[in-house]
Order: C-alpha cells, then structure tokens, then sequence
C-alpha cells in the first residue's frame, strides 16, 4: 500500500484547458517519520508505523518519547499502515515522493461534526408538505409498528448524532504536486474541517 499523512489545507478552484471551473483540495503533506517497521516473524504482519506534526517532547512521557528513534524529533500523530509498498528505513523521512506517479487517491479522514441532528438532515428525508393544514412537514413518520413487532428495528433511520466519523472519499484524481511547497492538489472534497489530519492512499478501485 502507497500511503502518506497530511493535513487539510482547504479548498479552493482551478480552470481547466477547456475554461471549467473545477473545486479542489489543498492538501499539506508535511515529512512523515519513519517511527518502527513490524514484520511477519515477529508481528504476524506487515507495517510501517508513521508519524505526523513535529511535537515538542516536554509535551510527551518518557514511555511516548521511548518509542521514537535516537535523534529523530517526536511526532504527534502516529499511524500504521500495513503492507507499505515503498521501502524505507526507521528513521527515514518521507514525502510527496511516495505519491510519484501516483493519478488517483483515497483519502480518509474524520468528517465534521454535526451534533444533535433531526432526520431529515441526518438521512437526507424528504418530509411532508408545507402547505397550510399539513400537520406534518419535518417529522419523521412511522417508526414502528403497534400489535407486531411492538418496536423499532436497529438501525431505523431516526434523528440523532451526525458526522464526527471516520469517512473516506474515493477515486480522488491528482491535478498537481507541489514537492517545494509539500503541497498536494486532488479534485474534489475531502472530509474533515481545515485543519484535520487525513491519510492519502493510492486509489484501490482505480489504476
């Protein structure tokens, strides 16, 4: 698996040759550490433990700093990824350039937190009509039934809390790599707010 940890920068738009406007994502793929490699004989599988965000290491326990190489400075995010494709060392430090060649990305990242929603806003309801003498316009409806089963079945789609999840956009098509600038530039939407960690991957659904 090709894989790197960046932070969302934002979003903004681009003209293609054609003069569409298209939204983009504005990635930020700071150096990625090399923090410990796990192997078959020893784990049972195979990962790269990499680490994200440069943290100053009086913010961190002896048993957190312990885990970190001799001379490397300590890192706030740590991620694992299994069977990583590029060969690297502990210690090493990766980039943008485990992306080269790389047309389309999977990125995954915790989405927005919506709190407390209703249903229609949570699962995208159509609700009732709202013309006058309508008594029901942004209910839920039937939820159960009454002599059988005398319940609601899980997973009813009822109001409730929204977004703050793992999410994962696909088949993201790459328009740019700025390596100077450690900046990535994919078409479309990325969850999570400005800011947020994401973990960029080669697209598994497309070549």
């Amino acid at each position: 698996m090709i894989a790197i940890i960046g932070k969302k920068h934002g979003m903004t738009q681009v003209f293609d040759q054609n003069g569409s406007v298209m939204p983009v994502t504005v990635i930020e793929v700071e150096k990625n550490l090399v923090v410990a490699k796990k192997t078959a004989e020893q784990n049972g599988y195979e990962a790269v433990l990499l680490g994200h965000t440069v943290q100053k290491s009086q913010r961190l326990n002896k048993a957190d700093l312990g885990q970190f190489p001799d001379g490397a400075a300590p890192r706030a995010y740590l991620k694992e990824m299994r069977d990583f494709s590029p060969t690297c060392e502990i210690g090493q430090e990766l980039g943008l350039e485990v992306l080269e060649g790389v047309r389309y990305v999977d990125v995954a990242g915790v989405s927005k937190g919506k709190g407390f929603q209703g249903g229609m806003k949570r699962h995208g309801f159509g609700g009732g009509r709202k013309t006058h003498g309508s008594k029901f316009h942004r209910d839920l409806g039937s939820t159960g039934q009454a002599a059988w089963p005398s319940r609601t079945f899980k997973g009813q789609k009822m109001a409730g809390r929204m977004g703050g999840e793992q999410t994962t956009v696909q088949n993201l098509e790459v328009l740019r790599i700025e390596a100077d600038r450690n900046l990535l530039v994919v078409r479309g939407a990325v969850p999570g707010p400005r800011g947020s960690r994401v973990i960029v991957r080669k697209a598994k659904k497309k070549a």
